[in-house]
């Protein structure tokens, strides 16, 4: 892999990442929360920001776009049917574009649910997905604007990926997401494992993302349900969870 995804945590439980090219040592910033933190890291790296993508308008995704942008001018990507609610976009892209990032391709992918706007990147190369909002491990997240039927399909384009990919998502939530998705399907081995596994990580202080495609895919209850219905009850329920 000449691609490496490195989480830069943020708030109480964002992750930002930072793309870098093992080869040149080009750096691509995904989401930035908070402006501060996102230049701490590029700096610790001893690196200069090649570009800054963006998943979808929320606040705790681009807060720190300007003051990465005012410092090092690195060009900024994100969906140009969502830039006015976006920060100033130097590259404008929709399904079926692509962008060149140190010689890598990054395929743009429209993930609505969370966000209409949402859209996800994927880097064959890896295989790597920066999805946001979209996915988590073991979960989706809130449905804020779109419709189940929007959020059941981004998660079939997702779905449809190699399984070598590796979900680098925007949330610690993987340990309640575990609890929500046993509370669903209690009898599934795979996820019984999974939850105890990520229940070991969290206690000794480490992330849970990224995560293989292949391991979610038979333990997310988004990535199981079976139409746009189910995934709008499944989502439902985890709304109104209290476990």
């Amino acid at each position: 892999m000449t691609l490496s995804p490195i989480t830069v945590p943020m708030l109480s439980d964002n992750y930002a990442w930072i793309l870098r090219d093992d080869a040149s040592g080009a750096i691509a910033f995904v989401d930035p929360a908070d402006g501060q933190a996102a230049i701490a890291a590029v700096e610790q790296m001893g690196a200069k920001l090649d570009m800054i993508l963006l998943t979808h308008h929320h606040d705790d995704h681009i807060a720190g776009v300007e003051a990465l942008r005012a410092r090092y001018g690195a060009p900024v990507v994100g969906n140009g049917a969502d830039a006015h609610r976006l920060p100033r976009l130097d590259i404008s892209v929709s399904e079926g574009d692509t962008v060149t990032f140190a010689g890598h391709t990054a395929e743009i992918i429209d993930t609505p649910g969370h966000t209409v706007g949402h859209i996800s990147y994927f880097f064959p190369d890896g295989p790597i997905l920066f999805c946001g909002d979209t996915m988590f491990s073991l979960g989706c997240g809130r449905m804020f604007e779109g419709t189940p039927e929007q959020f059941f399909q981004s998660f079939q384009k997702i779905a449809a990926l190699p399984e070598e990919t590796l979900i680098c998502a925007g949330h610690e939530y993987t340990q309640s997401n575990a609890r929500f998705a046993l509370s669903i399907d209690p009898d599934n081995a795979l996820l019984q494992e999974r939850a105890a596994e990520v229940d070991r990580m969290r206690a000794a202080g480490m992330q849970t993302l990224p995560v293989r495609l292949g391991d979610e895919l038979p333990v997310n209850p988004y990535l199981l349900a079976a139409d746009a219905p189910s995934f709008g009850r499944i989502r439902a329920m985890k709304d109104n969870f209290k476990g």
